[in-house]
């Protein structure tokens, strides 16, 4: 029976107060009547997420906590006291910030990129704000080059966006390669671009040989969308004099571009404005 994930058992009685479920090697964890499933039935088997109540007391519960034990989230803090922050992960018992775990103190309506770790001492689920102590070096990474990963972006640089990869390292999609918007806190799909001797991760948002096959116009238009949110008014009617100021090339040349990047469903083509295709870009 772990705390702080998600765990399969049996129901194996029912009380006044909900009804008890146990794992095979004899412990057993009360789930409350109001998360009880309807129709359950003794002797089934139910998934529950683990972790401790507000009197330290191990409890079940079907709700979906934003967080699992060593993953990493963005999540808003909902109080700051003189014991620590605490934040929104789902449950009723809000997730606890201990002071030596913030890189500053933390304040109420904060969303904040934090790690979920166990406390050996307590047994209790327990989020950081120092993420970065958590990411794992690459001595024997685990990832090839060109793969597809799974992206948290969590930080804005200089350089571009810093993401978690996999839930494990530390990944970095610069921006000049970036062709739609991203967001703190945005989930997506990337792909393991290189991996550096210093131990860093570079991450393209395209399959690899995209940049490099991209036609020039085609990699303006991607790039002049992103500079814009995601759109841009212009189209097949537009006025060429326009088409040249805001992208430096002819109406035929923009023609040509945006129906290709269409076709690859790189953007959607409304009536009077071309627009990122999100969800294309997120497969």
């Amino acid at each position: 029976m772990e705390v702080g994930k998600y765990n399969t058992l049996q129901i194996l009685r029912g009380t006044s107060v909900g009804m008890y479920l146990g794992d095979d090697e004899g412990n057993d964890v009360l789930l409350p009547h109001k998360y009880i499933p309807e129709n359950a039935q003794i002797g089934e088997s139910i998934e529950v997420f683990i972790y401790r109540d507000s009197e330290d007391r191990l409890i079940a519960t079907t709700l979906k906590p934003s967080i699992l034990l060593n993953q990493f989230a963005i999540l808003e803090v909902v109080a700051a006291t003189q014991f620590g922050a605490f934040l929104d992960w789902g449950l009723e018992k809000d997730l606890f910030v201990p002071f030596k775990e913030q890189n500053h103190k933390l304040q109420k309506g904060q969303y904040v990129p934090v790690y979920l770790y166990l406390d050996e001492q307590t047994d209790r689920v327990v989020a950081s704000a120092k993420v970065h102590k958590y990411f794992k070096n690459l001595d024997g990474v685990d990832l090839d080059e060109g793969q597809e990963v799974d992206l948290l972006v969590f930080e804005k640089t200089e350089l571009g966006h810093n993401v978690v990869v996999n839930n494990l390292y530390k990944g970095l999609v610069y921006e000049n390669e970036t062709f739609r918007r991203l967001a703190w806190g945005d989930t997506t799909k990337g792909y393991v671009k290189l991996i550096r001797d210093e131990g860093k991760i570079d991450i393209s948002l395209q399959p690899l040989g995209f940049l490099k096959t991209l036609e020039p116009n085609q990699k303006a238009i991607l790039d002049k969308l992103q500079q814009s949110g995601g759109t841009l008014n212009l189209s097949d009617s537009s006025d060429p004099i326009e088409i040249q100021e805001v992208l430096e090339m002819s109406k035929k040349a923009f023609k040509k571009a945006i129906g290709v990047l269409y076709k690859d469903k790189k953007i959607l083509i409304k009536d009077d404005s071309i627009v990122l295709n999100q969800t294309s870009s997120d497969k």
